[in-house]
């Protein structure tokens, strides 16, 4: 709990995922009575929240050790970033592809 508190505090990423996913809660709700569906839909959105955590985590440990410019903290830095560009990615395929279904067929 004190993570989702700080992330709430002090993160804005962190602070508009949640937002997001309270929000996606009856939304989804809409979008499809299955069940699998609605855990596909949900569970990707958690697993951006835990990916952006994780980020978090990785930035405040680096800047723990230095706010120098460092390759190598620059490298880790990025690679979290990628890993929260890959779930958004993954996030935003499962919304838009059951959107799709729910439009279409």
């Amino acid at each position: 709990m004190a993570a989702i508190k700080f992330g709430w505090k002090n993160e804005a990423a962190l602070r508009q995922e949640l937002v997001i996913f309270v929000v996606a809660i009856p939304v989804a709700l809409l979008i499809t009575s299955n069940p699998w569906k609605i855990l596909v839909m949900l569970g990707a959105l958690l697993v951006l929240l835990a990916v952006e955590f994780l980020n978090t985590g990785i930035e405040k440990l680096a800047d723990r050790i230095t706010t120098e410019s460092d390759p190598l903290i620059k490298i880790a830095k990025d690679c979290g970033s990628a890993a929260v560009l890959m779930a958004l990615v993954l996030a935003g395929s499962v919304w838009i592809l059951a959107l799709w279904e729910r439009l279409y067929y």
